[in-house]
């Protein structure tokens, strides 16, 4: 894998962003109900390459869990988010890759959805294995992502559509 010196500042800025922005919201007890760390990490997916962004988005929960104890290793909050950051992140780029001219929030959609599916199931998994209510578990892990999925939905096709006028600004 080729890295630029693009692709680490933007994994770089995304990535201390991703491990800030959780800090803020904690202290307005709101990072439990937005998303915090997503939204940087998969705003990172329209960014970069696929492999270079799903690396960064799999290391960030990781790497804040054991410096800041969010997400927490127990319950195994950081590494399912681990999974499913770097999973939607590696969708992302497929999906651009096979159809560059979708727009943003028709890529992001499904995607979201698809990764609070995946956070549920993975729960729901180990809710089961540790004889917890595994529905009940699964079913507030798929509920509670909501509002920082609307914060993507609204955010990150901002984000890129600065980007592109940024962009084009610059070349003329």
């Amino acid at each position: 894998m080729n890295i630029t010196s693009k692709d680490l500042a933007y994994c770089g800025t995304f990535g201390a962003a991703a491990l800030l922005l959780p800090v803020i919201f904690h202290l307005l007890h709101l990072g439990h109900i937005f998303m915090p760390m997503y939204l940087p990490l998969v705003a990172l997916a329209f960014f970069t390459r696929g492999n270079i962004a799903a690396l960064t988005a799999f290391i960030t929960p990781l790497i804040s869990g054991a410096l800041s104890g969010m997400p927490p290793f127990y319950p195994p909050i950081a590494p399912v988010m681990a999974l499913e950051l770097a999973l939607m992140v590696l969708l992302i780029n497929t999906v651009r890759g096979r159809w560059p001219r979708l727009p943003t929030i028709v890529i992001l959609i499904p995607i979201l959805l698809f990764g609070r599916i995946l956070n549920a199931a993975l729960f729901f998994g180990i809710a089961s294995l540790t004889e917890l209510p595994a529905g009940f578990v699964a079913t507030i892990s798929f509920i509670s992502g909501w509002p920082g999925i609307i914060l993507m939905l609204i955010v990150i096709p901002k984000l890129i559509k600065l980007r592109s006028d940024l962009t084009r600004q610059a070349v003329n």
